[in-house]
């Protein structure tokens, strides 16, 4: 029995909620952290809007109704925790430029990360995207999920997000070529 159903099976049982709750906490809990980190880059940010995750989840765990992955579910509360984040701290439309030096600081340091300047290149490339591009890149590119579960994420249409993940792609690869020494 795959680990999704065996806490959807917990969680039809009122008595053991908790349990199911931290089965999914455990599951999910880091790939969220890196899901939202990757939308509001701010380390800190990225935990409050887990910790708000973490609150909705608990709180929404009896309306779950099975109609979609939990995976899903999870990924589309996280990015609203996300996105309610970066509205209420006025960051919603800010790019790598307008944020100057401050954001810059924010990315790891090149020995942080064991990558070279290439990487930090394309880090801040997709710190550059508009948001919902941002976020459709995000979630087809690191993690990898197809075009039908991130239009269940994000509530837009396969081809909308098909077109930002395209805008994104192009985006990244002329910022590169721009910014490559």
């Amino acid at each position: 029995m795959n680990n999704d159903t065996h806490i959807t099976q917990l969680l039809a049982d009122p008595d053991r909620r908790d349990e199911a709750f931290r089965l999914l906490m455990q599951r999910y809990g880091r790939s969220l952290y890196w899901h939202i980190r990757r939308i509001v880059v701010d380390h800190d940010d990225a935990e409050d809007a887990l910790q708000d995750t973490a609150i909705s989840v608990l709180a929404g765990l009896d309306n779950y109704r099975g109609d979609s992955e939990l995976g899903t579910w999870l990924y589309r509360i996280a990015t609203n925790q996300a996105l309610l984040l970066l509205k209420r701290r006025k960051r919603w439309y800010q790019r790598l430029d307008d944020l100057g030096p401050a954001l810059a600081e924010r990315l790891p340091a090149v020995d942080d990360i064991n990558a070279g300047q290439a990487e930090r290149l394309f880090q801040q490339a997709v710190l550059e995207l508009p948001t919902q591009q941002r976020i459709a890149f995000n979630l087809r590119y690191y993690d990898e999920l197809p075009y039908e579960q991130i239009a269940v994420i994000t509530g837009k249409s396969v081809s909308t997000l098909k077109t930002n993940y395209h805008y994104a792609v192009t985006r990244i690869k002329n910022y590169i070529k721009q910014h490559a020494s």
